[in-house]
């Protein structure tokens, strides 16, 4: 648009102003505009292509369909053009009747989204659900940590200590595996996280001052010690007061081939276990609950523990 005049021939026709005025309100379809002006297709689309091409809608894809809003770009004059025009046929039977039907056309909206929750409540994680995976929703946890130090305690190649450290102050990963230690190294490099360190030791004998950190992790490393407790002492040592442990292991199973498969000390332990563990190593607030069961054999279920160091 190179001028108020031109402006004006495209607001003069009442099909186009009825689109824009639909259009300032809320993105719609094709199909949602038919709905709305009970006109047909191919009226609505050449409409709709002038008004793209003349810069006052843009759209947007998404599959197969095509989405069309006022641009959120408009010049202040053309803005004030379009507004004026509406306003001015704003009580116009038609116009009424627009913004009626725009209603029911997301009200129906509505009842489709409302008709799959309804239908899927209460099976949310058993089926399916593109994007929710628990990988994903991980992701969006481990980013809500704060700006304190943590200790990743067994942390193999580090890859939660990876994603805490983008928020978290210190990260310091514990393996007693030369090779872990090495390869969490050269990825800390490569993703450019100078605040994560890794560290050759045992979460038995942890090498970190007491009272240096503000989280303490044992991720699916408790069921490696050889000495549970001692482990779970040495997470309290390095803890400053009000820090907080947590702990992600396996409930007590007797899936026997885990020592060989996956090198497993215990197998598994039992929520009493843990619980005796944490409030023997002076842990206050301690919490142990069940936060997944594997459909598949041998159906593995996973603790969460919790416990805070007293203190201020």
């Amino acid at each position: 648009m190179n001028s108020s005049w031109d402006t004006l021939k495209i607001l003069s026709d009442s099909t186009r102003l009825r689109l824009l005025a639909l259009l300032a309100k809320e993105e719609l379809s094709v199909a949602e505009l038919q709905e709305i002006l009970g006109m047909g297709q191919s009226r609505i689309s050449s409409q709709l292509a002038l008004l793209r091409q003349s810069g006052y809608v843009s759209d947007r894809r998404d599959g197969k369909k095509a989405f069309y809003s006022v641009r959120a770009s408009l010049p202040p004059r053309q803005l004030a053009l379009l507004r004026a025009a509406c306003d001015s046929v704003a009580e116009f039977p038609e116009s009424l009747d627009d913004r009626a039907n725009l209603d029911r056309t997301l009200q129906k909206r509505r009842r489709v989204s409302e008709q799959y929750f309804n239908l899927i409540a209460g099976k949310l994680g058993k089926n399916h659900c593109p994007g929710r995976s628990w990988e994903a929703l991980g992701h969006l946890a481990l980013r809500l940590v704060p700006a304190i130090t943590v200790a990743d305690l067994g942390a193999g190649e580090g890859l939660v200590s990876q994603l805490i450290a983008h928020r978290a102050e210190r990260v310091w990963c514990i393996d007693s595996s030369p090779r872990m230690v090495e390869v969490g190294t050269e990825l800390a490099r490569k993703n450019g996280l100078a605040n994560l360190t890794y560290k050759l030791g045992d979460i038995e004998q942890v090498p970190l001052p007491e009272k240096s950190v503000d989280l303490a992790i044992l991720s699916q490393a408790l069921h490696h010690a050889h000495h549970p407790q001692a482990a779970v002492d040495e997470a309290h040592r390095i803890l400053r007061p009000g820090g907080q442990l947590l702990v992600l292991d396996l409930k007590e199973h007797g899936f026997e081939k885990a020592h060989e498969l996956y090198g497993d000390t215990w197998l598994g332990f039992k929520e009493t276990a843990l619980h005796g563990f944490l409030k023997k190593a002076g842990f206050q607030k301690v919490e142990v609950t069940v936060v997944s069961r594997e459909e598949r054999e041998p159906q593995f279920e996973t603790l969460l523990a919790s416990g805070v160091k007293a203190g201020k």
